[in-house]
């Protein structure tokens, strides 16, 4: 049965996802932008403008639509591991599949099992999970292959999506160790290379392909840095220095084909940073029992005790030299900002192909990446603030308040010249997508948001904590 359903995945390798689908996280190459100039509707809710809703088990994962089928993961009763393809005309559930595993991974009190979105290219739908691997199927639902990872060395769990990049899939996983980016044949799972990260902490930004004269970049933005790798041999290309401690928001490209980075999180800001003292200052005042190392409850109160687990990378309960001096670099060096960069770059180009840097965190979300329509890009933080700037020149235009003073984590999205965001809370507001933006359009769902809407041929799939949604054009 294996060698079968290998050699029917060969050769439906042929027929891969359409640009009119919405394959990955935040879409065709996670630029969050509707692949097609279809009508999409203005006024929709709970109530309104909708085609049909599914109910579905919780989950943060974002639906992709590819072909007539929609694919997405959520944990179901008895905490299960699932994912699910949906028949994309009437919302209808096809198939679940169970992802086994031997222990959950620790995630955040707000996180979820089911955070990766999958990503599908027509005929291969790959999930991830950070408590059992990844996992691969046919559109049907048919086990192709599996390769096991995690639980991963990280209590807020697992949160970068796979892609799929022809004949690969490509994974990046930052964890506070055993840190790495691969990429794995989409017919068995066998990894073609594998590079190590171990550079770098828990970040959770998925990857990004940006093409440079003919060849593919696998970008990927961690904490302090954000890197290049060749595709095809996982090589470093060129690394750009100055960003955040933590990296949640993912990069996009550009209509001019320039790389666009946002970088946020907590002290990273002028006026607010952490400041720590030296190792020595800390041994001499708080080691107890003099041992050279610091446990939990040596460390006093204050930002290593409140992220006492970061530090510990090696989890063995207790804060080493090395790790805190690695902590205390990361806390000095971090930079909150968002930048542009020109294509046509190797080995450091911090200075040489940074067009443009933006370095007030006032405007910078921590979880929701950016989007550019246009002449014009967009980002929207918590409590609701909406900034709109020029693209070119990264000049702030106009920044107030939309429906909702919530926290928000799913990203916007575009279609139509109109901006969908979404609140935690299930606050929506349709915001008309020009430099001077005004909201057009608000509502207020009943559950809470965290995926990303899926757009695609005139059609919104939202999905919510408790449903999946599809809304359109009423006279479509």
């Amino acid at each position: 049965m294996k060698r079968l359903a290998l050699a029917l995945l060969m050769v439906s390798l042929t027929s891969l996802a359409s640009a009119a689908d919405w394959p990955q996280f935040r879409g065709p190459n996670g630029n969050g932008l509707a692949p097609d100039n279809a009508s999409y509707p203005e006024k929709i809710g709970p109530e309104t403008g909708i085609i049909w809703k599914t109910k579905l088990p919780p989950g943060h994962a974002s639906p992709v639509v590819v072909g007539d089928r929609i694919f997405t993961t959520a944990v179901g009763e008895g905490k299960k591991l699932l994912t699910i393809g949906m028949d994309r005309a009437s919302g209808k559930i096809l198939w679940q599949s169970e992802a086994p595993y031997q222990k959950l991974e620790k995630i955040h009190t707000i996180g979820s099992f089911a955070q990766s979105t999958p990503v599908s290219n027509g005929e291969v739908v790959i999930s991830f999970f950070g408590s059992s691997g990844i996992y691969a199927y046919d559109r049907d639902g048919k086990l192709l292959w599996t390769k096991p990872f995690g639980p991963f060395a990280n209590d807020f769990g697992a949160g970068s999506s796979p892609l799929i990049v022809g004949n690969k899939v490509i994974l990046a996983q930052d964890h506070d160790n055993g840190s790495f980016l691969m990429a794995m044949d989409i017919k068995t799972g066998e990894p073609l290379w594998k590079v190590d990260r171990s550079e770098f902490p828990r970040s959770y930004a998925t990857p990004l392909i940006w093409e440079q004269a003919g060849k593919k970049q696998i970008v990927v933005i961690g904490t302090l840095r954000g890197v290049a790798y060749d595709l095809e041999t996982g090589s470093e290309i060129w690394s750009v220095r100055g960003l955040s401690r933590i990296i949640n928001m993912s990069p996009l490209i550009g209509p001019d084909g320039w790389l666009y980075v946002a970088a946020w999180s907590p002290g990273g800001d002028a006026g607010e940073r952490i400041e720590v003292g030296t190792w020595a200052e800390m041994v001499s005042k708080h080691d107890k029992n003099n041992d050279t190392l610091l446990s939990e409850d040596e460390v006093p109160a204050g930002p290593i005790k409140m992220r006492f687990s970061q530090v510990d990378r090696n989890k063995d309960l207790f804060i080493e030299q090395k790790e805190y001096e690695s902590m205390r670099r990361v806390f000095t060096e971090a930079q909150n900002r968002m930048i542009a960069i020109r294509p046509g770059g190797k080995g450091d180009i911090t200075d040489s192909h940074v067009a443009w840097s933006m370095d007030s965190g006032k405007y910078l979300p921590y979880i929701p990446s950016p989007l550019i329509v246009g002449e014009h890009l967009f980002t929207v933080k918590n409590g609701g603030l909406f900034t709109s700037f020029e693209r070119k020149s990264g000049k702030m235009i106009k920044n107030d308040r939309i429906n909702g003073s919530a926290n928000y984590y799913a990203s916007p999205v575009a279609a139509d010249g109109k901006i969908y965001c979404l609140s935690e809370r299930g606050h929506l507001s349709v915001i008309k997508a020009d430099g001077e933006w005004d909201i057009v359009h608000q509502a207020k769902f009943p559950d809470d948001v965290y995926a990303t809407p899926a757009l695609v041929d005139g059609r919104i799939y939202l999905r919510t904590n408790g449903y999946l949604y599809c809304f359109g054009m009423m006279d479509k």
